[in-house]
């Protein structure tokens, strides 16, 4: 093993194919994380492929971190192949070793030609992947997914092919919620989400003050308010509102709640129970469909792998209002609300906590227009547009009575909140995020201006 890494041939057969580099970064990026090294193209060399499994499957299949390891890992540090430093990244979040770990960071610093500034290098190693888009190698997917599922054998169906960066796909801390619909009430040493949520009366919501923050949905004449503090516990709810089916997923780190219609689906497919994967795509929540095993890009809901992929499922968005419960209670007297016990005797407030120096998990480059976490309303207009309004603008204006219109979405109140409708009123699915998240994952996006 050792004599078949230290081939004489193997530096010159590392590089496969002329050399390229990144040259269309914006300038921003290139500002904050410096010029990309020289990435090349095409496949690894038997040798460097053979070092890959040194340090991965054999180092995952004895737990050990020995002489082969080292040498092996020494090879892919010399390569001068960037696109090594994503798995070493991914290696990172499951090392269990000190000495693994330093080596695994020295390796993919090399590699990428970056300084570390502070403790969190795994968070540094990626962010500057991120920012500088360095390409995968061939067949990364495999050894990613071999590292992922022997941890969390529950990603079995999970890390499929699909139209979705595997890349840019880290693990959030926490297994999967893989239990089956309406079986949330059992225990889960995770994010537990919650299906048919028990609800109440405004009236009876006496655990709930005026100033507590609410994300409020409207079906069909039924209103429903759900607490932030619930939604931080479980981060996704399965519910029926105004005789139609939702999945409402929460991503504490974007602050962002959506409410997705999952009923109506094409003939023979059944709806989509979401859930919470336990992964992360730039510091937002990958869910995926319990039934299928369907992974959904979160923000935009659209199935990006699996059986709902290949049926080209789109879910569609109502609008989510955030804003207190007091001034929502008092434009909808008649509203239900979810009961206490959801929150599982939590109360948390990771935005204020957590979450108040800004994205705790690596997200790249972030547009500079605005800060990463101002929060905007965010809509996709009927043209396919997506726009961002500055929240805190936009409401000052609209308090002001001011009109505000752009293309064919026209902004509201609602109950202390803001609103997104066209030109008749129908609603447009409009919620709010953080700045950061609504542009990586709309980074065409329009962003409105007084």
């Amino acid at each position: 093993m050792i004599r078949t890494l230290l081939t004489a041939c193997t530096a010159l057969a590392l590089l496969t194919a002329p050399v390229s580099a990144q040259n269309s970064l914006p300038n921003y990026v290139i500002e904050q994380y410096g010029q990309p090294p020289s990435v090349p193209t095409g496949p690894l060399s038997q040798d460097l492929q053979n070092a890959l499994k040194a340090v991965f499957d054999d180092t995952l299949e004895s737990s050990q971190w020995g002489r082969d390891q080292i040498i092996a890992l020494d090879l892919i540090t010399t390569s001068d192949d960037p696109r090594l430093a994503w798995i070493i990244a991914d290696m990172m979040r499951f090392t269990w070793r000190a000495e693994f770990d330093n080596a695994l960071a020295d390796s993919a610093a090399n590699l990428l030609g970056i300084t570390f500034n502070g403790p969190d290098r795994w968070h540094q190693i990626t962010d500057h992947l991120i920012a500088w888009d360095i390409p995968a190698y061939p067949d990364y997917l495999k050894t990613k997914r071999a590292i992922f599922t022997r941890f969390v054998p529950g990603w079995d169906g999970i890390f499929e092919e699909g139209d979705i960066d595997w890349r840019m796909v880290s693990w959030g801390g926490v297994p999967i919620d893989d239990r089956p619909y309406d079986e949330t009430h059992k225990p889960l040493n995770g994010i537990p989400a919650a299906d048919n949520p028990e609800v109440s009366s405004a009236a009876d919501a006496t655990w709930l003050k005026d100033s507590d923050i609410v994300f409020g949905i409207e079906i069909n004449g039924e209103t429903r308010a759900y607490p932030r503090r619930i939604m931080e516990v479980r981060e996704m709810v399965n519910d029926t509102l105004g005789g139609r089916d939702l999945g409402i997923p929460y991503c504490t780190l974007c602050g962002a709640a959506q409410a997705y219609f999952t009923d109506q689906m094409p003939a023979g497919v059944k709806r989509p129970v979401l859930r919470t994967t336990g992964l992360l795509i730039r510091s937002n929540k990958v869910m995926f469909d319990v039934n299928t095993y369907s992974v959904f890009d979160t923000f935009l809901g659209k199935a990006v792998t699996g059986p709902l992929h290949k049926k080209g499922i789109q879910l569609k968005q109502a609008a989510v209002v955030t804003t207190d419960w007091g001034t929502w209670k008092a434009l909808h007297p008649d509203t239900t609300v979810l009961v206490e016990s959801l929150a599982l005797g939590r109360d948390f407030d990771f935005r204020n906590n957590r979450d108040a120096n800004g994205p705790i998990f690596p997200v790249g480059n972030v547009d500079p227009r605005l800060p990463v976490h101002e929060d905007i309303i965010g809509v996709v207009a009927p043209s396919g547009k997506p726009i961002a309004f500055q929240r805190s603008k936009a409401f000052a204006a609209l308090s002001a009575g001011q009109n505000i219109t752009v293309e064919n979405v026209k902004l509201q109140l609602v109950a202390g909140g803001v609103k997104a409708v066209d030109q008749t009123g129908a609603d447009l699915g409009s919620h709010e995020a953080f700045w950061f998240a609504w542009s990586q994952f709309h980074p065409e996006t329009l962003l409105w201006s007084q």
